[in-house]
């Protein structure tokens, strides 16, 4: 993710000068193991494979473009992050950065939590089988169905983001007989260092309720006078793809600040906070991303200050990687269909995916990475932009990269680190069917999220 990104859109297309480019890789061909997946390799004919396989026969096989997710990567991700905060934390997978029934299974069997954000994600969840004790439930604007199938359900809690929501969710406990266990959502006025679209604890923006002003502190009140609720603690989420702690140490101290309040006014210390998630990970050589114990180890550092200077005993932690765990785990492969050298500028690679797949690079500025996966090159490298084929100017995959220069129509590409949010916010733009997103493990690839077809588009279409 770009450090200084700008507002989506305007400057895609900008020449910027000579000489404003790094030096192209000395080797073409090398995969960077801080950003593949931890099975992908180059085989003995230069191709790339993952979990065994060849990209060349997963494209022959599953069709382009497509999600080639590596589950044994993503299994050893949650169990880094697991045994990072050990057992006295709580590490809550963030379904939003992808979820699908296998994903489910695979949390569920890892020992990891879900925390979902819409009724459907909390249908898949159920479906394959998550407990609901191990869900929690968050948005900023849950309808009462949703509230009502979270609360019938018996998620483990649900975070509250509003005074409207207050009142609906002991509504719906009420309801149903339950106590239902939540937390407060609160926004603590720090600046992530990320994308404007992605900081989420400035309090100009839709969630949380903010300490500055008492809207979190009137929240607790109201809660804490309801039966029907059960206050299990305080909530917050500083942003996403973020590399530097210092954000969350802020956050940190004013959460345990507003546990402190909370003692000393209502005689209750509440026994759990979630400084939610937003570990980045490396999108590209620049990125360096924290390892889960780092993380856990400065998370609970911290905690564990801020709470002895508060006097009190330290809240059992929970977190939200959803990124840092699915998102190094996949990457999408297209085909290669045109090759439009500009001289003088660059040469437009065009494949049969875009946007549509991909709508970070336009919507956050983000950064990627890429490299030709059906074989080994060695032509002289070429500054390159790779392009989608969608009726867009701002259809970019990958800003600037170099691709050898011997790049044909019919050659895969490999852009890495396309597991979060890239299948969740697919569309259909210019309708385009979305991708399937295929696993691979142990030399056996089976499809997990199907490949839409132009059936599934008509049958939607009923005018």
């Amino acid at each position: 993710m770009s450090r200084s990104a700008h507002p989506a859109g305007p400057r895609h297309a900008d020449v910027l000068p000579e000489g404003h480019y790094a030096a192209p890789p000395a080797d073409l061909n090398r995969l960077d193991a801080h950003i593949w997946s931890g099975t992908v390799a180059r085989n003995d004919d230069g191709a790339i494979e993952v979990g065994g396989i060849d990209v060349r026969d997963l494209a022959a096989e599953f069709g382009t473009p497509a999600y080639l997710l590596d589950e044994a990567d993503f299994r050893a991700r949650c169990r880094a992050w697991k045994a990072a905060f050990g057992p006295d934390a709580d590490v809550f997978y963030a379904g939003k950065a992808f979820l699908s029934r296998a994903v489910v299974r695979w949390l569920h069997e890892e020992g990891l939590n879900l925390d979902v954000c819409s009724g459907t994600e909390l249908a898949v969840a159920l479906d394959a089988g998550m407990p609901a004790a191990r869900i929690a439930m968050h948005g900023n604007n849950k309808s009462n169905a949703e509230i009502d199938r979270a609360v019938a359900a018996g998620v483990g809690r649900i975070v509250l983001d509003s005074f409207q929501e207050i009142v609906r969710v002991a509504a719906a406990a009420e309801r149903h007989g339950r106590r239902q266990p939540v937390q407060i959502r609160v926004t603590v006025g720090v600046e992530a260092h990320t994308h404007e679209f992605i900081a989420t604890a400035h309090e100009d923006q839709k969630f949380g309720l903010a300490l500055a002003g008492g809207q979190a502190a009137e929240a607790v009140r109201r809660v804490l006078k309801l039966e029907s609720l059960e206050l299990i603690g305080i909530h917050s989420h500083i942003g996403s793809q973020i590399f530097d702690m210092a954000g969350f140490e802020v956050a940190a101290r004013r959460v345990v600040s507003l546990l402190a309040e909370i003692r000393d006014e209502h005689g209750v210390q509440l026994p759990e906070i979630d400084l939610g998630g937003g570990l980045g990970i490396a999108y590209t050589a620049d990125d360096d991303p924290a390892e889960p114990y780092q993380i856990a180890k400065s998370l609970g550092e911290i905690v564990t200050r801020e709470c002895e200077a508060a006097r009190l005993d330290p809240p059992r932690l929970s977190v939200e990687p959803g990124r840092a765990i699915v998102g190094p785990t996949a990457f999408t492969l297209y085909e290669v269909g045109t090759v439009k050298p500009l001289e003088g500028l660059r040469t437009y690679v065009s494949v049969d995916g875009g946007m549509s797949d991909n709508i970070r690079t336009a919507l956050y500025d983000a950064e990627y990475t890429v490299a030709l996966a059906s074989r080994r090159s060695d032509a002289e490298p070429m500054l390159s932009r790779v392009v989608g084929k969608h009726c867009e100017s701002g259809d970019i995959v990958v800003k600037d990269a170099f691709l050898p220069s011997d790049l044909a129509p019919g050659d895969l590409l490999a852009v890495p680190a396309t597991g979060a949010y890239c299948r969740s916010m697919a569309s259909n733009y210019n309708h385009v069917p979305r991708p399937p997103v295929v696993a691979v493990a142990d030399g056996q690839p089976r499809v997990i999220v199907r490949r839409e077809t132009e059936e599934d588009l008509l049958r939607l279409d009923v005018g």
